[in-house]
């Protein structure tokens, strides 16, 4: 608590971890997200990570690894990495979160009317049949493939609700995962862009 009886969070960061990372980027630590200027946070550290382990390249690199133990997440090498990665991992947490307003873009339609009761799924042509009449319209390959650990969110989500009728809302949930997803695969695709330091130290 401070002086003036507010509560203040206090961050279980390992000091000795944020010391170096505020060493090698330049920048003061603090214990709350603030808009001064050379400041850094614990929310950045977070979506820091967060950028880093959906790097394609860092997966790829680190599979075998990353099978059997915690991920090792290399310091940033400068300042600019480090703002840009936190900048496209706080996207992706907010996305993820379903809190991002990207989320209500709609890229699918659901055009065909009927009783919405989940049955035999495929996808064909863009085009993710709940049963033999109804679909979502306008749903990216690359959403619907896309895994997030073992599993396809995209197609789990539909099959956990096999032999169940879809509501409004339901419907609209599953736009916003599709939306979510697309949006995972192209800001991946910025984090390499971006490049993450491949130093484990």
């Amino acid at each position: 608590m401070t002086t003036d009886g507010q509560q203040q969070r206090t961050s279980n960061l390992n000091r000795a971890i944020v010391d170096k990372i505020a060493a090698s980027i330049a920048l003061t630590f603090t214990p709350e997200k603030q808009e001064t200027a050379g400041t850094f946070a614990p929310i950045d550290i977070l979506d820091y990570i967060y950028a880093v382990l959906h790097s394609p390249s860092y997966r790829e690199k680190y599979k075998e690894f990353l099978k059997i133990d915690f991920p090792r997440v290399p310091y940033p090498k400068d300042q600019q990495t480090f703002r840009q990665l936190v900048a496209l991992g706080s996207k992706l947490r907010e996305l993820h979160l379903l809190e991002s307003p990207t989320i209500d873009q709609r890229l699918t339609s659901y055009p065909v009317s009927g009783d919405n009761m989940v049955g035999k799924l495929h996808y064909q042509n863009g085009k993710v049949y709940i049963n033999e009449t109804q679909y979502f319209d306008g749903v990216p390959s690359i959403a619907w493939e896309f895994y997030i650990g073992g599993y396809q969110p995209a197609q789990k989500w539909l099959k956990d609700r096999k032999s169940r009728e879809l509501s409004f809302e339901d419907v609209r949930h599953y736009q916003r995962i599709i939306v979510a997803m697309t949006e995972t695969a192209r800001i991946m695709g910025e984090i390499d862009e971006v490049g993450v330091e491949e130093d484990l130290r």
